[in-house]
């Protein structure tokens, strides 16, 4: 065909081609609307379209869909439930007499047990041996201890799992294990931790049973989305771990490593009844994978009157969330510990992009005379999270919430303390990724002495932290102002 006989067509094309683009955009932008998600999401994902010519619609189609993924995960979940739920209902009274013991001791902050277990998410247990873990120069220690003293199973489930030099440690006891003939079995998130997947996959000869989840390819890239970011242990049904802590060197401060960022995170070590609850989290996980499934009944939990060695008094119960969840029960269970704190709120995230719940819930705190106190790093490690949180401290200042910017390091612990009664340990950042999309999981603890030695580390950290005042807040350079501005717009995104 000649150059001449193609013009028409090219004319066409420059002189109509906004006519197929607009009903794209409008395809798009229907889709979103008729998802029915969140409304400031939703104008955030339109906003990002619209402005965004081409790329918005790329980031949305990789980043904002809620793919047929999610439904699996539903399906799977409901399965999941029903496999569970005549244990359930044996189990029932004695929740409940738990649950009355717990209140006894700390009141109606145990309106969040009552949460795990109307929605079935985990049952309250007591007498656990609860201990604190500071950074990966603690955890370590114990958990190279204890994987090395494994009788019959270990089930590990980790965001990030480095090739490093503690990655590589606990790498090789887990093939030494496999080949004692112990039950090992792996799951990483694939997006987290790709090295390790390709390490696994290359590797031949493994008695390890791994798997990763929710495999990143190019066909499922949009997909990634949705993070597995738990990072949880359980050895021999018998002793289980739980926090902030990957599997990596950077978490480990130590005076013979290279000068690097100190790494200040927190992780709990449980033993007890509770790591029954820890072992059925994790058989979820593992039923979300390739990974053939297994028994739990199979020597996996500990018999409710095998409890003798521990000496423990705390009560635990863990909180679970992941895409298809039916409610965002992370924050849920926190807010609920938020409206029934009478004296004290004390929270450390790496990231503070909360829902409007959330917000609404310390302000209200604070103003009606509880000491609300929030620590994050001073300096994040993303610049969009940085000034996005930036933006939402001013109306906590405002309100008389005291806000902490850490500067040792970088603050990657995820906890809470209310009352000095009960405490929150586990994965979740206080931003709506953890909160709606993500993979997370907490151990909330009802126990004095674990929550008062929670506090004091905050007491501590204090020392390594600047009060933000409003005055401070407002004193910022305004180019930084408008950063802020600027990615809070991106919030419900990030």
């Amino acid at each position: 065909m000649q150059v001449e006989q193609l013009k028409p067509f090219i004319e066409f094309a420059i002189n109509w081609y906004w006519i197929p683009l607009l009903l794209l955009y409008a395809g798009i932008i229907s889709a979103i609307l008729i998802e029915n998600r969140n409304p400031t999401k939703t104008v955030a994902w339109i906003l990002v379209i619209v402005f965004l010519p081409v790329v918005g619609m790329l980031l949305y189609y990789f980043f904002g869909q809620k793919f047929v993924k999610v439904k699996k995960i539903k399906r799977l979940n409901k399965q999941q439930a029903i496999r569970l739920e005549k244990k359930w209902k044996e189990l029932d009274p004695i929740i409940e007499s738990f649950i009355q013991d717990i209140h006894e001791d700390i009141g109606d902050l145990s309106k969040v047990f009552r949460l795990m277990k109307k929605e079935r998410l985990s049952s309250p247990t007591l007498n656990n041996d609860v201990q604190l873990l500071l950074n990966g120069e603690e955890k370590f220690k114990y958990l190279l201890s204890d994987l090395e003293e494994a009788k019959h199973s270990i089930h590990m489930e980790y965001y990030i799992f480095e090739l490093d030099k503690i990655g590589g440690q606990v790498l090789n006891i887990l093939e030494q294990k496999a080949n004692e003939g112990i039950k090992v079995r792996l799951i990483v998130d694939s997006f987290g931790s790709p090295d390790l997947v390709k390490y696994m996959r290359r590797k031949k000869k493994t008695k390890i049973d791994f798997h990763p989840f929710l495999p990143v390819t190019f066909t499922s890239l949009a997909n990634s989305n949705y993070r597995n970011h738990r990072k949880v242990c359980v050895i021999d049904g018998r002793v289980g771990y739980v926090g902030g802590i990957n599997i990596s060197d950077k978490y480990i401060n130590s005076d013979d490593s290279p000068p690097k960022m100190y790494w200040r995170d927190t992780s709990l070590r449980v033993r007890g009844l509770a790591i029954n609850l820890l072992q059925i989290s994790f058989w979820n996980s593992w039923n979300q994978t390739d990974g053939e499934s297994f028994y739990l009944e199979d020597g996996y939990l500990q018999a409710l009157q095998d409890n003798s060695e521990v000496k423990g008094l705390a009560g635990v119960g863990f909180v679970s969330s992941d895409p298809a969840s039916i409610g965002p029960f992370n924050m849920e269970a926190l807010l609920i510990a938020i409206g029934e704190a009478s004296t004290k709120i004390q929270l450390c995230t790496p990231y503070y992009i909360p829902s409007e719940e959330l917000e609404r819930a310390l302000i209200i705190a604070a103003s009606s005379g509880v000491q609300v106190e929030l620590m994050v790093p001073s300096t994040s490690d993303s610049f969009f999270v940085q000034h996005a949180s930036f933006s939402f401290l001013k109306p906590l200042l405002e309100r008389g919430v005291r806000v902490y910017l850490y500067n040792k390091g970088f603050l990657h612990a995820k906890t809470a303390v209310i009352d000095d009664k009960l405490s929150f340990v586990g994965t979740v950042n206080l931003d709506i990724r953890s909160f709606y999309i993500n993979y997370e999981i907490a151990a909330v603890v009802s126990d004095h002495t674990f929550a008062k030695q929670l506090s004091q580390q905050f007491e501590i950290d204090k020392q390594d932290a600047d009060l933000l005042t409003i005055r401070a807040w407002k004193s910022r350079p305004r180019w930084k102002r408008a950063a802020d501005s600027v990615c809070r717009l991106m919030a419900p995104l990030l």
